[in-house]
């Protein structure tokens, strides 16, 4: 029978080496999701208005986001969803080339138009940007993993608290 604490060193160092890459991702990526919201880079600001209660039509906020040539909408199947926001007064059209065109929600008049990069980074850090199989079959067994060097990380950080004292123990009985 292998030594467990061997064996546990064994599988901590090769799970550190075979998530690395994946773990990297979604580190990186998940820390760009965080700020989001403080990285114009990464999603625009939102915009507000005064307006609370829309009156614009769909074809009038289709009209509108079709106006801005760098979300290159011409028809609906250019728009990947509308998201709105009748608190703020406006409506974000998100096209599926991640170009996104705030219109509010009263006038029908375009506010803001950016590229959005949160909807890739997200891709990125769930894996599906790579494959749709990459998702379950790198990403998800990678979590797994780095859950089980997390609980053999902790076993090898008590490791020595534990010998301490069994050390003491001995000591006293003796």
């Amino acid at each position: 029978m292998p030594n467990f604490r061997i064996w546990n060193r064994k599988l901590h160092r090769w799970g550190a080496v075979a998530t690395a890459l994946p773990f990297l991702v979604v580190l990186g990526t998940g820390l760009l999701l965080q700020l989001k919201k403080q990285l114009t880079w990464v999603q625009p600001a939102e915009q507000r208005t005064a307006n609370r209660v829309p009156s614009v039509s769909m074809l009038q906020i289709f009209e509108a986001a079709k106006s801005v040539p760098q979300a290159e909408i011409r028809t609906w199947d250019d728009i990947d969803r509308l998201d709105v926001r009748p608190g703020k007064g406006i409506v974000k059209v998100a096209a599926v080339n991640h170009w996104e065109v705030q219109v509010d929600l009263a006038t029908g008049k375009v506010l803001q138009s950016a590229y959005r990069r949160s909807d890739l980074i997200e891709q990125m850090h769930d894996g599906s940007w790579f494959h749709e199989a990459a998702k379950l079959w790198v990403f998800l067994p990678s979590a797994v993993v780095v859950l089980g060097l997390w609980v053999t990380g902790l076993y090898l950080f008590l490791l020595p608290f534990r010998a301490r004292a069994k050390k003491r123990e001995r000591h006293a009985e003796s």
